[in-house]
């Protein structure tokens, strides 16, 4: 009887392996496309909200040029600073997303296995 508790123990840790290999299998091939989806689009993104960004500050700074009364000038000023904060924000969460991509992929795979 004891030694049919001992196989019975390692088949099920046999199952259990398999199951723990197939959805480490399951997680990596799930992973590879995002990577690579978020990889390829990082650049572009960075290009766009570069062009976006420089526009919109041209617009804003063409707004402050224009305003004649104080308040005016005064919102203007505020838009610009607010606009040139927002877009180095997600600069640099972009660039960070690029960077920190590759790391967390690989981080993931060592501990899915």
């Amino acid at each position: 009887m004891f030694t049919n508790l001992v196989l019975l123990s390692k088949a099920a840790g046999d199952v259990t392996g398999k199951a723990s290999q197939q959805a480490s299998e399951v997680f990596q091939s799930a992973q590879a496309p995002i990577v690579e989806l978020v990889n390829a689009a990082v650049t572009p993104l960075i290009m766009i909200v570069t062009a976006i960004a420089a526009i919109y500050a041209i617009l804003l700074g063409a707004k402050l040029a224009k305003a004649e009364e104080p308040q005016e000038r005064e919102k203007a000023k505020q838009a610009l600073k607010n606009a040139i904060i927002g877009f180095v924000l997600i600069f640099v969460l972009l660039v960070v997303l690029r960077v920190t991509a590759t790391p967390l992929s690989n981080w993931a795979q060592q501990y899915s296995k």
